[in-house]
């Protein structure tokens, strides 16, 4: 316990820290740091988990800031406790250029981010995929090296956010009581009072969905950490809604939306000095209180070392396997399981779906990475997600490794990236391409963080028929090639399948998407080869006869098109290369001189892809021959719709005798 007055100097040194650095940049968000600096300072002082000078601890407690604008509230905290890399220097950096301290939290950045927040609900669905791998690493550890809370700071635009019902509706189903919500109910935004825009008893709100409920004054301290206390012991989720002032101390501009996102002005911070007694300089925080401070960073340390002794006390095998799975080293075996697999395949042969190749190569995958977790949006019999070794998850059993996410893409997707961030499982979540819409800003988070979530998209084109336009994605792929660190895995058959996920497996800090057919494909890769040719993002699949008049670059379920049309364009005399593209982003990052051989010299380039054209331009150049989509699909049998829409090895070759017969 510390006294009120101490308290509140604790407080007050988040409050000061924040508002000088906005001010200094000109730039920021004063409210959140200032109204929340209460709930921050009993959270940090007498129950956070975590030890700054070991900042990576596995069994931490994590703290997300969804609330992500009001990010000087974390690097005020990181400082004052003691984590090296944000240091006062930081702090007046605050977003400058190459500074760790940005204008919202990112991952990577500084130790102590747990996640990149900022796109409002995001981090709460970041903190639900958290506590869903503390209960799965509980239940196969125990509680002797597994065992703490996720806490999340959440504001009214979290709250706003759809993202927010699906990821409270999963957690609440799941009961995951290691998860507290600490929500700033400050009732102001952007734009005025939320009552505005909005209506909601957030309380009833969660309780509706399974989760213990508690609302309380977030400036009284003792209250604070009764209601946090409380939250701990809960057998569900628990949701906190602090009662608080925006811009707490700020004479004129305290409780109205001109504290939220913009400088408080010298003039109004100096009045705030003046109320709140606090006679330091701009950036300077009394010794006294910094020293309070740093002892509140070295609480968990004692309960750390304890931790550190059980881990060296567990037997070899169980220490051995938690530390590599908290590395994020995969197990030795999976090399040789994928070559052994792919001999099988060679001698098979088998027409499948790569929706079904992806599920047979799951099947060896999840016998050797035991630290996969599979899941689906309410698809598993179409995404073929689920092996014989992922047993479901349920509210009371969590030593499976199936989550079923519900109709719900976005959670899914934020709670994987989630489970990737808190470490020693591997998430792989599935829905149909098209519905990657409803996915894109967590994907999109995934690529700007690095980290190693995996996106299993089926249904990939025109090909999955009768449903329709509504369900046929033609802009999808060009959409997902345009995120920066995104890889988009298309596999033509069983084998590139198996070594697109070799590839997204051992891929840990660029996320990946696998484009998956409904239809099935006849196989292109008929031989066994030991390396794996995926991973150059593109390879000659088959040699032209002689010098190639024509080169024809194809992916997915085009692949067998471009191969059908290069034995009709080589029976008319025109020597046809074929070159598989299973990901442009692999291929973009390969040597000069092996993109220019794939690409070759042919004068004829054609490109085969049911989708639009966009990204093809690479491989063809604007004057080269595109065979694909221009508009919308429609409702009929994949192969009707392949003749429709002209993707098929006739129409390749028409347009390419066309193209030769217009240059004699």
């Amino acid at each position: 316990m510390i006294s009120l007055e101490k308290h509140d100097r604790m407080a007050n040194a988040i409050r000061f820290l924040s508002m000088d650095a906005v001010e200094k940049a000109k730039s920021g968000h004063p409210g959140l740091p200032m109204g929340a600096a209460d709930i921050a300072t009993v959270l940090f002082t007498r129950f956070m988990k975590h030890d700054p000078k070991n900042p990576q601890w596995a069994d931490r407690d994590r703290f997300v800031l969804s609330a992500g604008h009001g990010s000087m509230l974390l690097y005020s905290l990181l400082y004052l406790l003691g984590y090296e890399d944000i240091t006062l220097e930081e702090i007046k950096n605050f977003r400058q250029l190459g500074s760790r301290t940005a204008g919202h939290p990112e991952y990577g950045h500084a130790a102590g981010i747990e996640t990149t927040t900022g796109p409002l609900g995001q981090g709460f669905a970041n903190a639900v995929g958290m506590a869903i791998a503390e209960r799965l690493l509980n239940a196969r550890f125990g509680d002797d090296l597994v065992n703490h809370h996720t806490y999340a700071l959440v504001g009214d635009g979290c709250l706003m956010e759809g993202i927010s019902q699906e990821a409270l509706a999963l957690a609440g189903h799941l009961r995951l009581s290691k998860l507290i919500v600490l929500f700033d109910d400050n009732q102001i935004s952007i734009d005025g009072p939320v009552s505005l825009a909005d209506s909601t008893d957030q309380c009833v709100r969660f309780a509706a969905s399974g989760w213990a409920t508690i609302r309380v004054d977030g400036h009284d301290p003792d209250a604070i950490a009764a209601a946090i206390e409380e939250a701990r012991q809960s057998d569900r989720p628990t949701m906190i809604a602090f009662r608080t002032v925006i811009g707490h101390g700020a004479p004129t501009r305290a409780g109205t939306n001109k504290a939220h996102g913009s400088p408080l002005g010298a003039e109004e911070i100096a009045a705030t000095r003046k109320a709140l007694g606090w006679e330091a300089d701009p950036f300077v925080v009394p010794s006294d209180i910094l020293d309070d401070w740093r002892l509140a960073g070295l609480r968990s340390a004692k309960e750390r070392g304890a931790w550190k002794t059980r881990l060296a006390a567990a037997d070899p095998e169980t220490r051995g396997e938690f530390e590599r799975r908290m590395r994020g080293d995969l197990p030795e075996a999976l090399p040789t399981a994928i070559v052994e697999y792919k001999k099988k395949l060679a001698q098979e042969n088998s027409k499948v779906a790569t929706r079904n190749a992806s599920e047979m190569a799951l099947e060896v995958i999840n016998d050797c990475v035991i630290e996969t977790i599979a899941g689906s949006a309410d698809l598993t019999g179409s995404n073929n997600t689920k092996t014989s070794q992922t047993a479901s998850v349920t509210p009371d059993d969590f030593t499976g490794r199936y989550i079923h996410y519900g109709i719900r893409e976005h959670a899914m997707a934020a709670a994987m990236n989630g489970i990737a961030l808190h470490g020693g499982l591997i998430p792989y979540g599935g829905t149909f391409l098209t519905f990657s819409d409803y996915a894109r800003p967590a994907m999109r988070l995934a690529s700007l963080m690095g980290i190693r979530s995996i996106f299993v998209m089926t249904h990939d084109s025109i090909g999955l028929g009768e449903d329709g336009p509504t369900h046929q994605p033609v802009e999808h792929l060009a959409a997902l090639r345009a995120i920066p660190n995104h890889q988009v895995f298309r596999p033509a058959d069983a084998v590139e399948t198996t070594e697109c996920w070799e590839l997204a497996l051992n891929s840990r800090k660029t996320p990946s998407t696998m484009a998956l057919t409904r239809q099935k494909l006849e196989p292109v890769r008929r031989e066994f080869e030991d390396d794996n040719l995926c991973a150059r993002g593109a390879y000659e699949l088959a040699p032209a006869s002689d010098a190639p008049e024509v080169t024809i670059f194809a992916s997915g379920s085009e692949v067998e098109i471009a191969v059908q049309a290069k034995a009709m364009l080589e029976e008319r005399g025109h020597p046809t290369r074929v070159v598989s593209v299973p990901c442009f982003e692999l291929f973009e990052g390969q040597p000069e001189d092996y993109r220019e051989a794939i690409l070759g010299e042919a004068p004829i380039r054609v490109a085969i892809e049911a989708g639009v054209r966009q990204a093809w331009d690479s491989f063809i150049g604007t004057d080269g021959i595109f065979i694909g989509m221009s508009g919308f699909g429609a409702s009929a049998p994949a192969p009707e719709l392949y003749k429709h829409f002209d993707i098929t090895a006739e129409a390749a070759v028409r347009a390419v005798e066309a193209r030769l017969n217009a240059g004699r």
